[in-house]
């Protein structure tokens, strides 16, 4: 046992007053937090490890007190030690969507989580923390450790057409900017949401929120990179939101097309950024068990960018040279 281990455990038995054998590694995300199950005398729990400096659990704790006030179904924190980064919280069960979902309950799900979205995206204030607003500033670093992660360190690929890709990047950074800015989880998806009783959403992994563009977390939750749907089912789910944030008055003046449009955009600005986060998992991290997912990122990708004459080098340069360097990563998804 690590003397962190050691550590987490002393203080669930004397702070917490828990009582247990073991705790079981429950499966992570790409992040540095570790996730423990803890099985009480009547009752089970989950133990996060957030370990500083990589990781800071205060965030946490404000943001799911502020979305608990609110109504929606997040983890209750029983006990913490942000010093060290511990937490105790409550067990949401294992149903994620990722599992629960099929094409006869596909609908009914994604329904509840726009309900959910909707709610989520009126967050204005956060006790005792600034929500960051998610800026230019941000969507160019994530654009440069794409290219640093995906393109050199993944695939080894040096940019010759670096000066066109930018000037496409450009294009995505101010669609987004134009955008309303409301709350924005980020992480808005098949594995961080829980089918929990009476047909209520449970809300994971919210730590990392921003106050961002309205169609961030539409197209995290409708172009999920762990789970895929047929377009048509996207498209009638983005415009049904369109048609509640229009009645909400979130947005006006604002017709289908450019709805879509931002929508298609600020995909494209968000599976970048998830290919540079999958590709360091396994060159950094040494987690291949991400290198599965890029495929589908990168066809919606290449979807989304057929799409717009102005984002035509964009979509040629992933198209001619990117995805064939790909095929000796889909040789190491199927190992």
């Amino acid at each position: 046992m690590t003397e962190r281990q050691n550590a987490l455990e002393i203080w669930l038995r004397t702070v917490c007053g828990q009582q247990f054998d073991h705790l079981q590694a429950m499966q992570g995300d790409a992040s540095f937090r570790r996730y423990f199950r803890l099985q009480a005398a009547n009752n089970t729990y989950v133990v996060m490890d957030a370990k500083p400096p990589k990781e800071d659990c205060r965030p946490y704790i404000a943001i799911a007190k502020c979305l608990r006030n609110m109504g929606l179904q997040v983890p209750e924190i029983f006990y913490s030690e942000e010093e060290q980064g511990f937490l105790l919280i409550s067990d949401f069960g294992d149903l994620t969507y990722l599992k629960a979902l099929t094409t006869r309950n596909a609908d009914q799900l994604y329904t509840a989580a726009l309900d959910v979205l909707m709610i989520l995206q009126t967050c204005r204030h956060v006790q005792d923390m600034q929500i960051p607003s998610f800026t230019r500033e941000i969507m160019w670093q994530e654009w440069a450790w794409c290219k640093e992660w995906f393109l050199a360190k993944l695939l080894d690929l040096s940019l010759s057409q670096e000066k066109h890709l930018d000037n496409c990047y450009a294009l995505l950074v101010e669609s987004a900017a134009s955008q309303p800015q409301v709350f924005m989880h980020r992480d808005y998806h098949s594995a961080n949401l829980m089918v929990l009783p009476k047909n209520q959403v449970g809300v994971l992994d919210f730590q990392d929120a921003f106050m961002g563009p309205v169609t961030y977390d539409l197209v995290s939750l409708l172009r999920d990179c762990y789970i895929d749907w047929p377009e048509e089912c996207v498209e009638f789910w983005a415009l049904s939101y369109w048609k509640r944030l229009n009645e909400e008055k979130v947005i006006q003046g604002i017709d289908q097309e450019i709805f879509l449009k931002w929508f298609d955009w600020m995909g494209i600005e968000r599976h970048l950024k998830a290919l540079f986060t999958f590709s360091r998992k396994y060159v950094r991290d040494e987690q291949s068990a991400y290198l599965k997912h890029i495929p589908r990122t990168m066809q919606y990708l290449l979807d989304a960018t057929e799409r717009y004459e102005e984002l035509a080098p964009l979509h040629d340069y992933f198209s001619h040279t990117v995805e064939p360097a790909l095929q000796q990563v889909r040789l190491l998804c199927v190992q």
